[in-house]
């Protein structure tokens, strides 16, 4: 017998509860008709609610109908604003409108975040592909710029989340490729930056910032009725009718607009609502899916958030943890850039600045991760005092991810 035949659990082969399994999914009420329009990838048809922007946008890239370049736009907004989905709802619909000479580029930076790999998908946009790695930064520019002049005309760069590759490999990829015009005469590239962080410009040399931001366009966040609106356009597509209880719309649309009117958050809770539902065999996707689908959602955020951070954050993060643990009261920043300096030494690594912990403190503070509340000392002058409040469990989980943190988490 198969290792699959011979598997059993409580005297039951896993083969027959597989076999039951499938039968039972098969002939559950269907709630789905078409998942994936809920899927954060999807760009559907129409984009409400965003209707200001797409024209912006439109405007700021027609030049190249003409065959002229358009100028760089910087595309700012919180989380789940539509930056993304108007970017390539707009192209899309450009490229319909040219034959010929135009040719665009999509690069997500939380997953391509340095100068290689940027450079790298950018030359197989182009056609001509780079291995993955072994070759220097410089020889792909080279071969990058050969081939874009070869082909002609012009290439829109789209680099999504683009402060991800500014904050962990610097700017000088976005220098090469706001000055790469001066060498180019059959083609001509322009950039459309997007990111979540409105204060992306402070991180950029004065030189690449003054050639970056020749337009920009901000995102507002939307609101309760808004996302209401989005959600119900989306479920008409996306599940057979009467599924949804009257209130899971309602439900998802005001957890998202609490969260700073997060479109993609709203999408995801009726998502795994209905998922949740599918797998129980439920007729119909309840409020209570939805608030189960809010704490999968929540752990799971804070797990890939804290996962995706910096090796010096996530050892400040654990030397707040620590000192937590300790039962340390009112914990300071000193206090934590002792734990750190600590933690550092034994990995092996150099410690960066007390200065520079303090910047990471304000930063996982604005994540909500932890909360950095400043208290007065009297004739001590002030301080603050930091405390987790997000799920430990959750941290810890992400945390774990990092093999350089094996060894402190396996004590």
């Amino acid at each position: 017998m198969g290792i699959l035949a011979s598997a059993s659990t409580g005297g039951e082969v896993i083969v027959d509860i597989l076999d039951r399994l499938f039968e039972n999914y098969a002939k559950n009420v269907r709630i789905f008709k078409k998942r994936e329009i809920l899927l954060p990838e999807y760009v559907p048809e129409e984009l409400p609610h965003r209707e200001e922007q797409i024209l912006q946008l439109a405007k700021i890239i027609a030049p190249v109908l003409r065959g002229s370049k358009p100028p760089n736009v910087f595309i700012y907004g919180l989380t789940g604003t539509g930056k993304t989905a108007v970017t390539k709802y707009v192209l899309r619909r450009l490229l319909l409108k040219v034959k010929s000479g135009v040719l665009t580029a999509y690069i997500n930076c939380r997953k391509s975040s340095t100068n290689y790999r940027v450079l790298a998908e950018l030359a197989s946009a182009v056609g001509r592909p780079v291995p993955f790695t072994g070759l220097s930064t410089t020889e792909v520019l080279k071969r990058f710029t050969y081939t874009l002049e070869n082909r002609g005309g012009i290439l829109l760069i789209v680099l999504d989340e683009i402060d991800w590759l500014v904050k962990r490999s610097g700017d000088s990829v976005l220098y090469f490729l706001t000055r790469i015009n001066e060498e180019l005469s059959r083609s001509k590239v322009a950039i459309i930056g997007v990111t979540n962080d409105l204060k992306f410009m402070e991180y950029l040399d004065p030189r690449v910032k003054s050639s970056l931001g020749e337009e920009e366009l901000v995102f507002p966040p939307y609101n309760n009725r808004e996302l209401e609106d989005i959600l119900r356009r989306r479920s008409e597509e996306a599940f057979y009718p009467g599924v949804l209880e009257e209130g899971v719309i309602p439900l998802c649309a005001a957890i998202a607009a609490k969260q700073n009117g997060d479109c993609r958050l709203a999408l995801d809770l009726l998502l795994k609502a209905a998922d949740l539902a599918e797998r129980e065999g439920a007729s119909k996707v309840s409020e209570e899916h939805v608030r189960m689908a809010q704490r999968e959602v929540e752990r799971n955020l804070i797990v890939d958030t804290v996962k995706s951070m910096p090796l010096h954050v996530k050892l400040t993060l654990l030397a707040i943890l620590s000192l937590e643990k300790n039962r340390v009261k009112n914990i300071t920043t000193g206090e934590i850039y002792e734990k750190y300096r600590n933690l550092c030494n034994r990995i092996g690594v150099s410690a960066v600045s007390q200065r520079r912990i303090s910047d990471i403190i304000n930063e996982l503070d604005m994540l909500g991760i932890i909360n950095a509340r400043v208290v007065s000392l009297g004739r001590y002058g002030r301080t603050k005092v930091i405390k987790i409040v997000t799920s430990e469990e959750s941290i810890l989980e992400g945390l774990r991810r990092d093999i350089n943190l094996s060894s402190l988490l396996s004590k």
